[in-house]
């Protein structure tokens, strides 16, 4: 059953309490049991519409978010996040249940799913096409990726780019894109349409809200794309012009190296993934302060092109 099912037939709750709902996020199957019933509101209004089954082959995650027991959770509420009984993080206050859930699965995959060269990294579709927005914090990968899944482009990831090393592609994990502090009336304004949730006060990393990806990617989260542009955004508060520059290749790979969570790691591996990415790719630099001017460009380029 699906949790749009589960939660029709009155059974979200009960099920997550007990052993725990099923859902995908890409190629991965998540096992979650909880009993805070606000985290699986949220999870229910921003995943629905993935497909899970109560009793799946396989799960790839096993992870409990709960409330903290004992008498320092009755005078400071707080949730705890388990991965196969493992404990890797100090418990968050109650009320950031969600935040912790969707970090804690950020961490899971980051530190497991080594088939996989992982970007850190925004990722979008066209026509079977790639574009990667790597970015460090403060740079708007978020804000960037979040305002072109509204605006013609299919969305495969804000977080984590999967990579396969032997086919070159793509793997969507069509995920809720964290926004933080300035970004959040950003997005409000910018996309009226979506749906925004609530947002969490003073976190670790400061106000955040989760954005619902389109109901067209969470409904072809299993179909990868292959790799064709490589932008590097930075917002440059009060820049009148927007700046596209063309990168040497050679300084994609290195910055991209630096973004990526386990190419040292993956030895040999990740550097053949990477190489064959780089070859693949046209590489640029993206400086801008208006998402319309700075969608305008990257359209342009898949424009120039016949699909």
């Amino acid at each position: 059953m699906t949790l749009d099912q589960l939660a029709a037939a009155g059974d979200l709750y009960s099920a997550a309490g007990r052993h725990g709902i099923h859902y995908r996020t890409g190629p991965f199957v998540i096992r979650l049991r909880s009993k805070l019933t606000d985290l699986i509101d949220l999870l229910h209004q921003f995943y629905g519409a993935a497909w899970a089954q109560t009793d799946p082959a396989i799960a790839h995650f096993l992870i409990e978010v709960d409330r903290v027991p004992g008498i320092r959770g009755h005078w400071r509420p707080q949730a705890q996040f388990r991965i196969d009984d493992l404990q890797p993080f100090e418990p968050y206050p109650l009320e950031q249940s969600f935040p912790l859930l969707e970090w804690g699965l950020n961490w899971c995959i980051g530190t497991r799913a080594h088939r996989y060269l992982m970007l850190h990294a925004g990722v979008l579709e066209r026509g079977g096409r790639a574009l990667i927005l790597p970015g460090m914090p403060g740079s708007g990968k978020s804000t960037l990726s979040a305002a072109l899944a509204y605006r013609g482009w299919r969305f495969l990831t804000d977080e984590i780019g999967l990579i396969d090393p032997r086919s070159g592609d793509l793997f969507p994990l069509p995920r809720v894109v964290p926004l933080k502090n300035r970004s959040i009336p950003v997005i409000r304004d910018y996309l009226p349409e979506a749906f925004l949730g609530p947002v969490f006060k003073k976190t670790r990393k400061g106000d955040v809200a989760h954005l619902r990806p389109p109901r067209e990617s969470i409904e072809r989260q299993t179909e990868s794309a292959h790799p064709r542009w490589v932008i590097f955004p930075r917002f440059v508060q009060g820049l009148s012009v927007p700046r596209l520059t063309a990168l040497e290749k050679s300084l994609g790979f290195t910055r991209l190296a630096q973004n990526s969570f386990n190419y040292r790691l993956m030895a040999e591996t990740g550097f053949r993934a990477l190489t064959r990415l780089i070859r693949e790719c046209d590489c640029y630099s993206l400086d801008y302060a208006d998402l319309d001017s700075a969608i305008a460009l990257i359209d342009a380029l898949s424009h120039d092109e016949p699909l």
